[in-house]
């Protein structure tokens, strides 16, 4: 019998389906994993205005509803979170890790839709930051940030080469998450690689791959950290995850295309068909 690993993602809802629980899903069903979401936020596009994103935050009271469904209901391998929203969220997720004493958890900060570069946008509510920081980040296996939010939680100036990776991932670990991956990805100056920094607390490891000249990643980092999620699920040590769910973003990106004039996704089925050889 086939054995079924789960995971659960506590997301937003991206209705273009480049990014939040909709990558989640994808990623964990090309990784052969069972997915399963509690949703935190719709957001939606207007393709009247430019691409602009508005967020409907949706209540704790129904996220914990969710989320009962899923842990205490049927029962979880790993999980990730990406967009929160609110604080509320945020203590109402912390308190069911707690509970229920899961281990192997993601904490992908999420703090601004994706679609322009980060520095230009306001955090989508400036106390999500402390609330991450505080509740979630000490419950980490690992949390995955990108270079804005590595920067937001770890309280340095702007990241813009791997010793300040390094400085920021040291900090996660030191606020509580027995792992921190800094995402440079290809936002990072003066090199022709994608580098991010994995730190467990004692060693830095980079774990690079090539630079992919293209403007289509949206969601590539929900991507990555959902594809982390997996093959957690399936029992792998973080080192190996990461390596997996990097090779399998970078084969997303790689394979990446436009779906309109304003955004591109990964292809999630990209590694898949990479290992099959077509």
């Amino acid at each position: 019998m086939t054995e079924h690993y789960k995971a659960m993602t506590v997301a937003g809802s991206d209705s273009s389906g480049g990014a939040g629980m909709q990558a989640d899903l994808k990623t964990f069903q090309e990784l052969g994993v069972y997915g399963m979401t509690a949703l935190t936020s719709i957001v939606t596009m207007d393709p009247y205005h430019n691409w602009a994103h508005s967020i409907t935050t949706l209540g704790a009271d129904l996220l914990q509803k969710q989320l009962d469904t899923i842990v205490a209901g049927i029962g979880i391998d790993a999980m990730k979170t990406g967009m929160l929203g609110s604080p509320a969220i945020i203590r109402t997720t912390a308190a069911v890790i707690e509970k229920h004493h899961l281990k192997n958890v993601v904490i992908d900060p999420v703090m601004v839709c994706k679609g322009a570069e980060e520095e230009l946008q306001p955090e989508l509510q400036p106390e999500n930051t402390e609330a991450i920081r505080e509740l979630l980040i000490p419950k980490a296996l690992i949390t995955t940030p990108n270079l804005y939010e590595a920067a937001k939680l770890a309280a340095t100036p702007r990241i813009t080469n791997v010793d300040q990776m390094k400085e920021a991932a040291a900090k996660l670990v030191a606020l509580g998450a027995a792992y921190a991956l800094v995402k440079g990805g290809s936002r990072l100056p003066d090199t022709d690689q994608a580098i991010d920094v994995l730190y467990d607390g004692k060693n830095f490891e980079i774990v690079a791959s090539e630079k992919i000249n293209t403007s289509n990643i949206h969601g590539a980092g929900c991507t990555y950290a959902a594809a982390i999620t997996a093959e957690l699920a399936k029992g792998k040590p973080v080192a190996q995850a990461v390596k997996t769910a990097k090779a399998f973003v970078t084969a997303g990106i790689r394979e990446s295309f436009s779906l309109n004039q304003y955004t591109g996704p990964t292809d999630h089925s990209a590694y898949k068909r990479q290992l099959i050889g077509r």
